[in-house]
Order: C-alpha cells, then structure tokens, then sequence
C-alpha cells in the first residue's frame, strides 16, 4: 500500500525551497517507483500494489508547466553531474547522477511532457496491477471539517480522479487515516467501499478488512509491526549503515555523497556511499522483510484457523527520496513474496477473496502521533483551524447566495479552490512538528487571503471576476472544480 501526495499548486512552488521538493520527489521516488510496476507488469504481474494519489498531486502531474520544470530541473541535474566530474574523489558519483539525469530526461520528455502522469498510470490501472485510490480533492483532516465541506473535497477528489483516469475509484485513502465515528455512513453516501485506519484502530488486530459499525464500508488496517521495519526512523532498514545517507549534503553540488555509516558519526566523518554494499544491503533486508511477513502470516492462520491479510502502509516518498535505494527494496520484495509462497493482493482484491472479518465499531483515529487527532488539533494550530472553521462558514454563505439555476462562476469556482487549499493537513503538520512552521503558516495564510478578497468581490459584486483571473493566472489549473457541486 502506497499513498503520496502534495497539496500545493505547481506555479506556487512547494516546500521546503521553492519548487526543488516537488522535483526531488517526482525524479528520485515517484518516477521511479512507478517503473517498478512498470517492470512488473512487463513480467506479467497482476494485483502488485494499492496506489493512493490525491488529486491535487495528480493535477500538477499532469499540468504543462509543472512537467516542463521538471524537465528543465532534471537538465540542471545533468549539468550539475558534469561538473561534479571535475572534483577529485567525486567521479564515481558524478557519473552515476549524469546516467540518473539523463535517463529521466529521456523518460520524461517521451511519455510525461505528452501525457503527463494520467497516460503513465492509466495502463497500470487498466491492466489491474495497481488498485488506484482517490481521496479528497487537498488532502484535509476530514474529522475537523463540517460534513458538507468534508463532501464537497471528496466529491471534487472523486470527480477528478474519473476525469484523469476514466474510472471512479472504489477506495479512498483517508487523509492521516483521519477517522472519526460515522465516517463510515459518509463514505458510503460517496461510493465508497473500503478505506485506511492505522493499527491501533483496530487494536492490532490487523488481519482482515472490517465492515465498519452497521455499514457494508470496510476499513483495512496497517500493520504497524511489518511496517516499521520499513517505517520507522530508529529501527527501520534505511537506517542501516550502507545505504545513502539522506542528511549528508555536498552543498556545492547537492548531491548526497555519504553512507549512513553510524547513527551517531558526524557528516564529516561518514564513509563515501558505495552502490554496492548498499545493493547487498538492499538484497538482505528485503529477504528479512519476506521472512517477517510469512510469520506474521503463519500466525494469522494458527490464531484464526484460516489465511489472514498483511497490509503495509507508507508514503510512497519513502522509497527513493528519503531512502534513496528504497525502489530496488520494493522492487526485491515484490518479487520475493510470491517466490514464498505469499500472494500479492490489492485492497479490493482482498476484500473479493474474503479477507473481512466481523464488524467493529472504530474510535477516532490517525496514523499521526498518539495514534488520534493531536497533530491537526492543539493550542499551536487552535489559530489555523479557527480560520477554516470561519472559512468553511463564510463559503457556503456566498455559495448560497447565488440565485437558484444560476450557471457556472469561474468566481465561486476559484473561491472553492482556495478554500480546499486552505484547508490541507499538511499545513497544521508542519506547524505542530515544527517542520517549516513558517512557510506552511505562510502558505495557509495566503490562501485564506485570497479566499477573504474573493469572497468580499463576489459579496459586493465588484470584480470578482477580474480578480478570479489573475488568481487562476498565478496558481494554475486544479482539475474542474465546478462551485455548484458544492
């Protein structure tokens, strides 16, 4: 199960430094992840991965300019690899980042500057390798929301992702795995079947999807014990001491030269990374994790008499961004477990074969810190969520406003655009981890800005629509959001 997604508009650039975090994700993780499944289903794979991707990311994958400076980034990481060349002891690496850059260049100017990232995923949909799943349109903390608000995202998420992908996904992935009792009942109003909750939820007994409170939605667990091993940031592989270390920059280039070597070394006194002590690694931490789930999956079987379900859970970032040799780490393991006898599955696919259990009453939940809502709702971000709760008010008194059968309003639609945008998690996250506070309180009060400037122009009846223009001119395109949904 992997999930990625980044609610930011390409034009506006991301976090942490302009646009450079967009760039690294798409060329160093989700380029290369998705020629793994590529490769897969080349070799005749079926049901390989569920693949959650908010809309928004899916917007900007497939919007002109962001391809265009991926491109353009991908050449300066060329450029960058030559004359990384020149410096002693530094040839082998630069060697390596020159046949990386130019194999994505390559790549991206052949499928991704055509057809973006709908024509690169749709095959692995079509074909059934990868189970697609949506979600709300940016990515918000859907529990803090009022409920129409909260159906307005998903309805737009949905809607866009048909739009991209010619299919309505069954399955959503529930930002944060953000729950909150009764959920259940609105998924189901939204064509909903099955979503994501954390371990915890279900007290560990992650073994089976469950039909959750008196509907027919089911909800899947992560098991946290086999995620860690991947996840975790004391115990997890990509700690180890051959693979590339993520923190240890050569500033003048901005390539990661280093091994992790130690925990506790210092960037100065880190071994140079060596590509293949880290493929060993790869090759023994993949067979260790293969082993870890057919004991997990032995003791499912002894406990319930019957096979059981493993579902592991990350952000997809994590293999090649944050863990540079975590492509090759998947790709090993999803060969692997079928070689021992362990049968890859979808979400749907588990729940088709009977994977469920009884049903369960879940409580509020994430996946965050403390496993409840501590991360999107504390005294740091009290001021945050006061102004989407003013937000949320003040969109549906303007929606309402508007005279019964009136047509489309590029001004209300642009007025919901910023209000999704506002309301994103990521945003309160970074507050409360203190990661970039300042720019994500920077971004969300752009937004609400915005939003309060078009929403006093439609008010008023003064250019509102001028004003409408010039925001679309900066941000870009965000599928179709139409306000009358709304």
């Amino acid at each position: 199960m992997l999930h990625t997604h980044l609610p930011w508009v390409a034009h506006n650039g991301v976090w942490p430094v302009g646009e450079e975090w967009l760039h690294q994700a798409f060329t160093g993780s989700w380029r290369r992840v998705l020629r793994v499944l590529e490769t897969l289903a080349e070799h005749g794979y079926r049901e390989v991965a569920t693949l959650g991707v908010t809309p928004v990311l899916a917007a900007m994958l497939d919007d002109p300019y962001c391809l265009s400076e991926i491109h353009s980034w991908a050449g300066r990481w060329q450029l960058r690899a030559e004359e990384l060349s020149a410096r002693p002891g530094m040839r082998a690496l630069a060697e390596h980042e020159r046949r990386e850059a130019v194999a994505c260049l390559e790549d991206v100017a052949s499928r991704w500057l055509t057809g973006g990232l709908s024509a690169v995923l749709r095959p692995l949909v079509d074909s059934g390798v990868v189970e697609l799943l949506s979600g709300p349109a940016t990515h918000p903390f859907q529990p803090l929301l009022t409920e129409r608000f909260a159906a307005a995202q998903l309805s737009a998420g949905l809607a866009d992702t048909q739009l991209r992908l010619g299919s309505r996904p069954a399955g959503i992935w529930a930002p944060e795995c953000g729950y909150a009792p009764g959920m259940e009942d609105f998924y189901a109003a939204h064509g909903v079947t099955h979503f994501l909750v954390d371990g915890p939820a279900v007290r560990g007994d992650t073994g089976f999807g469950r039909p959750v409170g008196d509907s027919d939605v089911l909800a899947f667990a992560r098991d946290l014990d086999i995620s860690y091993r991947v996840w975790s940031s004391r115990t997890g592989y990509p700690g180890g001491a051959s693979y590339r270390d993520f923190h240890t920059f050569d500033h003048a280039s901005g390539f990661r030269p280093a091994r992790v070597t130690g925990g506790a070394i210092p960037a100065e006194a880190k071994r140079p990374w060596d590509r293949r002590l880290a493929a060993a690694a790869v090759l023994r931490d993949a067979q260790d994790f293969v082993a870890a789930v057919v004991r997990r999956l032995t003791e499912l079987r002894d406990q319930h008499g019957r096979p059981g379900l493993v579902v592991a859970a990350f952000d997809t970032e994590l293999f090649g961004h944050w863990w540079y040799e975590g492509p090759e780490f998947l790709d090993a393991v999803l060969r692997a477990l079928p070689q021992a006898g362990v049968q890859l599955s979808t979400l749907s696919g588990a729940a088709s074969a009977g994977f469920v259990a009884d049903r369960i009453d879940l409580p509020s939940s994430s996946w965050g810190a403390g496993k409840d809502w501590r991360v999107w709702d504390n005294d740091a971000v009290a001021e945050l969520n006061d102004e989407i709760a003013h937000m949320q008010k003040r969109l549906f008194t303007v929606l309402d406003s508007r005279p019964d059968g009136a047509g489309r309003d590029p001004a209300a639609d642009q007025l919901v655009r910023e209000a999704f945008l506002l309301s994103s998690s990521d945003w309160a996250f970074m507050v409360s981890r203190d990661s970039a506070a300042g720019y994500a309180r920077q971004r969300a009060r752009q937004h609400a800005e915005k939003f309060t400037a078009l929403a006093d122009a439609i008010e008023s009846g003064a250019g509102a629509e001028a004003l409408a223009a010039r925001l679309r001119a900066v941000d870009g395109p965000f599928g179709r959001l139409d306000a009358r949904t709304c």
